[in-house]
């Protein structure tokens, strides 16, 4: 029987999880011989961030590719993920394609996920955060007070408090002038979106503390999911598990062209990668929040955290990271 369905993206068109999730749609379509049409939304056309994980919910859009954070006022464990320094700086993608195949941890948060009327397909990398500013931050006491934009996430607000900022949660779409106006100093996204969202034009620094690799979760509507044939449940599930590896290797060339159009667009912008001794003080301080998680993460966090670190040890040592 054809199957018609929508697939909301948190990201504009032409970003990562636009382009991804149209890749998924038109690979769907040619497996089922036109059968499967997947309509795209990019971010915007059904709603805010917080909105589409609640279309998705409710199953007025059958799909929902969205990120840790957003997703946490339905399922707070999925907010491990948001938890500072627990991957290694090289080879996420590698490290987390062995975790979803092999690892221990997946089942965990799908569980939660089914709880709440949905089903996550995969975890994919989107290369790391950025921190952009209006003054330098070299060491955690530059960040003493910064009004710092971040997604709608109770452990990512833990994060940067323990950094010294004040987290200001913020609507995607909003930034822009929120940073023009004054009404926050600093925000926090990869690359691309620094890019693309125009960020960069209303800031003078961005900063990489290494802590923190964004994240994106393609999701599906649990009633929906489930009453699809086995076969094609397994082909949507095979097709994101596939991609994260050439998916990550498509967003660190992505960022990288980003990054050169942004110097050459506003060549006094002042991109800096934390040194050692620096990154050693903002771990420190991240660290302090795991415990936090046992709280904020919900029925079961303990157990979602302690499987994570375990797998992505496993998956260092099997992918040959330090």
């Amino acid at each position: 029987k054809p199957i018609n369905a929508k697939l909301a993206s948190e990201e504009i068109e032409g970003d990562f999880m636009t382009v991804w999730a149209k890749k998924f749609s038109d690979h769907m379509k040619e497996w089922s011989d036109g059968k499967i049409d997947i309509n795209v939304y990019p971010y915007g056309t059904l709603g805010a961030t917080g909105d589409i994980n609640e279309l998705a919910q409710m199953g007025v859009v059958e799909f929902v590719f969205s990120d840790y954070a957003w997703i946490s006022s339905f399922v707070p464990q999925a907010q491990v993920l948001a938890l500072n320094y627990l991957f290694p700086t090289e080879k996420v993608p590698q490290v987390l394609d062995w975790m979803v195949q092999n690892g221990d941890f997946m089942p965990l948060p799908e569980k939660k996920f089914r709880a709440n009327g949905l089903v996550p397909l995969s975890i994919m990398y989107e290369g790391w955060q950025w921190v952009t500013s209006k003054k330098p931050i070299l060491k955690p006491a530059d960040m003493e007070g910064l009004k710092v934009r971040l997604m709608s996430s109770k452990l990512l607000v833990e994060d940067y408090k323990a950094y010294g900022a004040s987290p200001t949660p913020m609507s995607y779409g909003e930034v822009y002038s929120g940073l023009q106006m004054g009404l926050i100093d600093a925000q926090v996204n990869p690359l691309f979106a620094i890019h693309s969202m125009k960020f960069y034009e209303v800031q003078d620094y961005a900063t990489q503390l290494k802590s923190e690799p964004f994240l994106g979760i393609p999701t599906v509507n649990q009633a929906f999911f489930d009453g699809l044939p086995k076969e094609v449940q397994e082909e949507m599930r095979n097709f994101w598990v596939n991609a994260i590896i050439p998916a990550g290797k498509w967003i660190d060339e992505r960022n990288e062209s980003d990054l050169a159009k942004m110097k050459k667009a506003k060549p006094e912008l002042v991109f800096t990668t934390l040194d050692d001794d620096a990154i050693a003080e903002f771990k420190g301080k991240a660290e302090t929040v795991y415990p936090k998680f046992k709280d904020i993460g919900g029925e079961g966090a303990e157990k979602v955290l302690d499987t994570l670190l375990k797998d992505i040890d496993k998956a260092k040592e099997a992918v040959g990271v330090e």
